[in-house]
């Protein structure tokens, strides 16, 4: 098959060139040309192969109401955390991009899910890039996946995966990765924008034709985003990242797009020597086993997708001399700076001159404004010295006036602390319940200074 014309277009202007300049002719832009198949001809498209004569005709259109809606048909992955990411399971032409960083699981998941998938009678493709079959099959073995009948096909060619994929029809199949996928009708090498966008292009539209689930495994930057342009995530149906410490046990799987269910769902899995498993009861991963309550501890109950986790904040305040720090992992920095502002003008505890360390336990990330209440409370301890009660949990929002704002849902919030055998609850007094909650005494506050005084009453 005879290669199609490539131009080179300019993401800044638009601008084309028939070969790779550093600057664009056009607006003088340095590094901004792309690689792009050059159009055929007026009224042809390399995605369609059809030329049409004259005119297009006039579609029909309909109401949305006169629309059949059903509800789309989900296979389990055999992986319950997965299918709670995924929104149920595996929807038949969807096409799914997760991401992570370098060894973290990705192609460990997507192998027991493969074979799990296999095991129900599902034909399935693992099509590697990176690794030879040999290197897969050993993998599949370490994992005790024994007798396992995964289809594999070593292959970074697009147009011959896709010819695979045609003949083959299975229900589910994986890049892995889709930075080493190539065609042939452009000359830029594997993993440049170019071939990334096409091939992924022909690879979702192979998927919405024939039916067949594609997961693609994308590389990061050093930053921590999907490698390759933004377009990529636009295209896909479902977009997951891997989340978590290579050198942890631990692993999070979070939902940031998903057209077939919620986002910013979150699957929690346990890295053993079989591979991943899915963990039952997350939030016991996220607090610290103390025998005594410690200085500068405070435990929030937050809100990841439909699930509440229980994740201890814990906070560090030193001596910092002319120069002092703050540092937080797992929270905003620009909201710790805030939130230390609001704490002296409010409720007059000052920590301007000391170093302020805040870190979310378990390598959890918090983006939610409800941790406030939380942080604040867990510097304020830490500065004096003084611990919580035991069973003692705080969740809301700060504002710069010092008032303190109800989070979402926060009945379910404060049953899942209760489930666990947290018995004092500071929490904003739009979210104080009708009914007591048994086993659990709330304080409702509506100012920060209200919350600091309760907790001074505790001892």
């Amino acid at each position: 098959m005879a290669k199609d014309k490539t131009l080179f277009t300019c993401t800044e202007c638009g601008g084309t060139s028939p070969r790779w300049l550093g600057k664009c002719p056009s607006c003088n832009a340095w590094n901004t040309l792309i690689e792009s198949v050059a159009e055929a001809g007026p009224g042809k498209n390399r995605y369609s192969g059809t030329q049409f004569a004259g005119l297009a005709q006039a579609q029909a259109v309909m109401p949305l109401a006169a629309i059949e809606a059903t509800d789309i048909a989900r296979t389990p992955s055999g992986i319950d955390e997965l299918d709670r990411v995924l929104g149920g399971g595996i929807v038949e032409g969807g096409v799914v991009l997760i991401g992570g960083d370098p060894g973290i699981g990705k192609s460990t998941l997507l192998l027991q899910a493969l074979d799990a998938l296999q095991r129900a009678g599902l034909p399935t493709l693992y099509v590697t890039g990176e690794e030879s079959g040999a290197q897969v099959a050993l993998r599949s073995r370490r994992l005790g996946l024994d007798h396992s009948q995964v289809n594999v096909l070593a292959e970074i060619q697009l147009e011959k995966i896709l010819a695979t994929i045609e003949s083959m029809q299975p229900a589910v199949a994986v890049i892995d990765s889709i930075q080493t996928v190539y065609s042939d009708q452009l000359t830029s090498a594997p993993g440049s924008v170019a071939q990334v966008r096409e091939c992924a292009a022909h690879l979702t539209r192979c998927a919405k034709a024939s039916g067949v689930a594609i997961v693609l495994v994308g590389h990061v930057t050093k930053e921590g985003a999907l490698a390759g342009p933004r377009v990529l995530e636009h295209m896909v149906d479902t977009v997951l990242y891997f989340e978590g410490d290579t050198h942890s046990q631990f692993r999070l799987v979070r939902a940031i797009k998903n057209r077939f269910g919620a986002v910013n769902e979150i699957g929690v899995f346990a890295m053993t020597e079989k591979g991943l498993k899915g963990v039952s009861n997350p939030s016991a991963i996220f607090l610290s086993q103390h025998s005594e309550p410690v200085p500068g501890s405070c435990v929030m109950v937050t809100l990841e997708g439909t699930r509440p986790l229980l994740v201890e904040i814990q906070a560090l305040v030193d001596s910092g001399g002319p120069s002092p720090r703050r540092l937080s992992v797992g929270l905003d920095k620009d909201r710790l700076a805030m939130l230390l502002a609001v704490l002296h003008r409010h409720a007059g505890v000052a920590c301007m001159d000391q170093d302020v360390f805040v870190n979310a336990v378990g390598g959890v990330r918090i983006s939610e404004p409800a941790a406030d209440l939380a942080v604040m409370l867990a510097i304020t301890s830490s500065l004096r010295g003084k611990a919580l009660p035991q069973g003692f949990i705080a969740f809301g929002e700060v504002g710069l006036a010092g008032e303190v704002r109800p989070a979402p849902r926060g009945q379910e919030r404060l049953r899942e602390a209760a489930k666990l055998g947290f018995s004092i609850a500071v929490v904003p007094k739009a979210n104080a319940p009708k009914k007591s909650i048994e086993g659990l005494t709330i304080h409702a506050v509506e100012r920060v200074e209200e919350a600091m005084n309760v907790v001074r009453a505790m001892g």
